[in-house]
């Protein structure tokens, strides 16, 4: 691989505060790896939800390969995330807290080629948090130059 994908949700850290993260295998069909290869993934709208136990990523959208015929993927298809079962268990657990959520944060091919899904228990910012990052950001800004 000449090339390295890292696709990072920047819109996440901007909307949350990330308390924990963990990095999970996605379940995929032969379509969706290639257009992952490709760096043709949007993560801005995506969130997880458990269903039967197993954690699911909604939204998350991977472009249709090009060079796919009949047999391409639907872009928006829910995907399960592989995590242990302590994992995902505890990650229930903390999700019953009032405001807690769980958000991709980051999508990437590891040395092996396998795609993986960072994702974080996050908790929501408030307006005067949002605030707040963006002065800080600004202020690095202009110490920059």
């Amino acid at each position: 691989m000449s090339r390295t994908i890292n696709i990072s949700n920047r819109r996440a850290s901007f909307e949350y505060f990330f308390l924990e993260t963990y990095t999970a295998g996605v379940v995929l069909t032969g379509t969706e790896i290639k257009s992952i290869r490709e760096g043709k993934v949007n993560l801005t709208d995506a969130y997880c939800i458990f269903q039967d136990g197993e954690l699911l990523v909604h939204h998350l959208h991977i472009s249709p390969y090009e060079k796919g015929t009949y047999a391409n993927h639907n872009p928006t298809r829910d995907r399960k995330l592989l995590l242990k079962k302590r994992e995902l268990k505890k990650l229930q657990l903390k999700l019953k807290d009032q405001g807690l959520t769980v958000v991709p944060t980051r999508i990437f091919i590891n040395e092996k080629g396998l795609a993986k899904v960072d994702v974080a228990l996050a908790k929501g910012k408030k307006l005067y948090d949002k605030r707040e990052t963006i002065k800080e950001r600004d202020l690095k800004r202009g110490h920059d130059e």
